[in-house]
């Protein structure tokens, strides 16, 4: 620090000049707060300390010159929010605000990451790698030190309030070419829906366990500079606890869901998130192979995915979808089916025939397989019905609602056995043909199935496997 003394004094030169600030905080915007005489001062012990060759990211073009862009020196750094506070009387560390300040102009500009929320109750200190990705819950101290300015945290009024995400767990992924925007968040339409773009670390999550996880916002973090997940953004739930007297305190708190790992399960879903994003990694590097099958195979598991999770994104709840949905889900989820089971090299015509077998094929017992062959055959007269303009007579709302979550469980337990067994060198369509006939069966489908099954198990057992 003492090597940047300087800029730390214009700092709190620049803080104490705050103190003479109009106390409307409305009335003192970045661009007002860069046009004096105080401005400039501190503006050229800026370009001393942290040149535009080292750091450009503290730089913009004005009147055809660069110069320290005030922008990002106030807006992006937190110091024309502590200026602001300090002009309405807030009690604001001035020595942690100058340090703070002195960090973000001479350290490194930080790598812009897509944040994930996710609506679950992961354990304290979860922290697990998906491939490129990191599923993480983060303490007050670790979110602290990633917002800007953290000495003004608590001091901003209408600001997210960090306790509300306080061990909430996020995907974060590294995402260096993404521009850190004032609110971006998966709904902003600059790019694919969240579920789409991020499946690869959103698959092994929900084929751990069959209570419904969803992303609640995207955002871009900028560690230090951007962290603009707003409040509103953060589904909440009222619950009431029970102080010592009986007597009952409302809290507004993040909405879970029933998404819940305990932390005695932790390491069980460490382990089954790296076998499944080994397998995800193993398929997907096809994309870049010479021959076509790999390629082919790449292609239809990212179809698969994105079609699963498009579905599954838009189920609220476990026995229902929002009702105009429902006919889309159903094709979004037939679709993925058949991405799956359906072969390159199969004949024309066919298709329900070999989707029954071939998804029968990867149960272990003839009841399991029986049930498979009847989900499927009424999915795909459904989806059959739908496209033509017909509709299923004598089907009850509830009775699609029902027939849909059958139809969403057994495409995630086709989506986990086909990515368990899918071998390296060839297609899996074929040895499903050759296990319904009672070829190979034994060797390709069920040792495979209760070795992944009992070294690295979901949250629960499939009931096909427990039966044998």
């Amino acid at each position: 620090m003492s090597t940047h003394l300087p800029l730390r004094e214009a700092a709190l030169s620049w803080l104490e000049h705050a103190r003479t600030l109009p106390p409307v905080p409305q009335t003192i915007t970045d661009a007002e707060l860069a046009g004096g005489p105080e401005w400039d001062a501190l503006e050229e012990v800026v370009a001393s300390a942290a040149p535009r060759d080292e750091h450009p990211a503290l730089y913009a073009k004005a009147d055809g010159d660069w110069k320290p862009d005030y922008r990002t020196l106030l807006g992006e750094s937190g110091l024309g929010e502590a200026s602001r506070l300090i002009a309405q009387g807030a009690d604001v560390p001035l020595g942690e605000v100058a340090d703070s300040f002195v960090a973000f102009c001479t350290g490194p500009a930080p790598v812009p990451e897509r944040w994930l929320l996710l609506n679950a109750d992961l354990p304290r200190g979860t922290r697990i790698q998906l491939g490129q990705y990191t599923l993480q819950t983060f303490t007050m101290d670790e979110l602290r030190q990633t917002v800007p300015m953290p000495a003004l945290h608590g001091l901003q009024p209408r600001r997210l309030d960090l306790a509300l995400i306080t061990e909430a767990p996020f995907l974060h992924v590294p995402d260096p070419g993404r521009k850190a925007t004032r609110r971006p968040t998966w709904f902003d339409f600059t790019g694919p829906r969240a579920e789409a773009q991020h499946w690869q670390a959103l698959l092994p999550l929900i084929l751990w366990d069959s209570e419904l996880l969803r992303v609640d916002s995207a955002f871009t973090v900028a560690r230090g500079r951007r962290f603009d997940l707003n409040p509103k953004d953060v589904p909440t739930t009222i619950k009431i606890y029970e102080d010592p007297y009986g007597r009952g305190q409302e809290f507004e708190v993040r909405d879970t869901g029933d998404f819940y790992v305990p932390a005695t399960h932790l390491p069980a879903l460490t382990a089954f998130c790296a076998a499944i994003s080994a397998k995800i990694d193993t398929v997907m590097a096809g994309e870049n192979h010479e021959d076509d099958l790999p390629q082919e195979r790449a292609r239809r598991l990212n179809r698969a995915a994105r079609h699963l999770l498009a579905a599954y994104q838009r189920t609220y709840n476990d026995y229902a979808v929002w009702q105009v949905d429902a006919d889309e889900l159903l094709l979004d989820y037939v679709i993925a089916l058949e991405a799956l089971l359906r072969s390159p090299n199969d004949p024309r015509g066919g298709i329900v025939r070999s989707l029954r077998t071939r998804a029968s094929a990867l149960f272990l017992t003839p009841a399991h397989q029986e049930q498979a062959h009847t989900v499927i055959d009424d999915a795909y007269t459904a989806r059959s019905r739908y496209v033509h303009g017909k509709v299923i007579k004598n089907q009850t709302e509830r009775d699609k609602q029902e027939e849909l979550r059958t139809l969403r469980l057994l495409t995630l337990q086709i989506m986990l056995r086909w990515l368990v067994l899918t071998p390296p060198d060839t297609d899996l369509a074929p040895l499903l043909d050759a296990a319904a006939q009672g070829t190979g069966r034994e060797e390709h489908i069920d040792r495979p199935l209760r070795a992944f099954f009992t070294t690295t198990p979901p949250s629960s057992q499939p009931a096909d496997i427990t039966a044998t």
